[in-house]
């Protein structure tokens, strides 16, 4: 991926704070539409591959679903269990 432009860190967390309000799958141009300031299309790309990376997002045909649970019980079970 050739990227001109990454972004700041004040926007992937503009990024994840409307993906973690949104209860449905959103589209990338609704989710353009509901961030405070613009941000380029490429710029957008970068921010979800990484959130999508990261185990945050699944973007699919249908939209972008914030998945990331930080309080989930699988976590401390994972964390807690026996290493075989």
């Amino acid at each position: 991926m050739n990227v001109l432009h990454y972004p700041s860190l004040r926007t992937v967390l503009m990024v994840e704070d409307v993906l973690k309000k949104s209860n449905l799958a959103i589209s990338r141009e609704k989710l353009k539409d509901k961030l405070k300031r613009k941000v380029m299309h490429q710029t957008l790309n970068v921010i979800l591959k990484y959130l999508e990376d990261n185990g945050k997002i699944l973007d699919g045909r249908k939209g972008i679903v914030w998945i990331h649970n930080p309080g989930s019980k699988i976590d401390k079970a994972i964390n807690t269990g026996l290493k075989v």
